[in-house]
């Protein structure tokens, strides 16, 4: 393939002319499954060409695995950085997008969950009007009458973590109350988006259980289901740092 504004010969589709510093691409899609990856290029929503990259997955709980699910996501995130994309959708196994998310300096989108064909499905969401991003300090993003968060510290930072996404404009506390699982650590979930595609944001430190109201700019549960998976990639990869 040959870029587009001055016919340098590029080594893969849609790579980044480092001749007349041109972008041949504008949006990569990452669609992810444990052992194998194809990463598509696309230009004003034409597909100019796609790489597969694989891999032999290894128990992600042992030392080879760790190495092998690192490798296989700085593989991934190297095949995006050559088309410097304006945006980067992702869809597919959790594990590798959590890992991938940790690598890549963009703003990971993610494609939602019951997209038959991912790609087509981020050429029909650009078409459509995008969500409104947020750019309020994160002291005005979280507020409410309830200061106590559950779980402290940890609590804390799954909220920051929320509010630190450009569609997320408020983040409300609820009441702690009992009725979690008695033992273990803390644990945040993003719940169903509503019909305006607002969200609840569930925190959880062993029996106690605090429901945080989470306002998007969503405007239908259609994308808000999109940020809620998301947010909930976020707060995978924030506990396990």
């Amino acid at each position: 393939m040959e870029c587009r504004r001055c016919s340098a010969s590029l080594s893969r589709p849609g790579d980044y002319c480092l001749v007349c510093r041109t972008a041949n691409a504008d949006c990569v899609v990452v669609d992810a499954e444990r052992d194998r990856t194809r990463v598509t290029v696309l230009r004003e929503n034409e597909r100019v060409g796609t790489t597969e990259i694989t891999t032999t997955p290894e128990g992600v709980e042992s030392d080879e695995g760790a190495v092998e699910l690192r490798n296989f996501a700085g593989l991934i995130a190297d095949e995006v950085h050559r088309k410097r994309p304006e945006e980067v959708y992702a869809a597919g196994d959790r594990t590798v997008i959590t890992r991938l998310h940790r690598d890549l300096s963009y703003e990971l989108k993610r494609v939602g969950a019951n997209a038959d064909d991912p790609v087509e499905a981020v050429c029909d969401r650009r078409g459509e009007r995008s969500p409104e991003v947020v750019e309020a300090p994160l002291a005005e993003k979280i507020s409410g009458t309830h200061t106590t968060l559950v779980g402290g510290r940890r609590g804390r930072d799954a909220l920051t973590t929320v509010a630190e996404h450009p569609h997320v404009k408020k983040v409300i506390p609820g009441p702690i109350e009992s009725g979690g699982a008695a033992g273990g650590g803390v644990h945040a979930t993003a719940t169903r988006a509503d019909t305006n595609g607002n969200l609840g944001l569930r925190v959880t430190n062993g029996s106690s259980v605090q429901e945080n109201r989470v306002v998007t700019t969503a405007g239908d549960r259609e994308v808000g289901e999109v940020i809620r998976e998301d947010l909930n990639d976020a707060l995978a990869a924030e506990s396990s740092e």
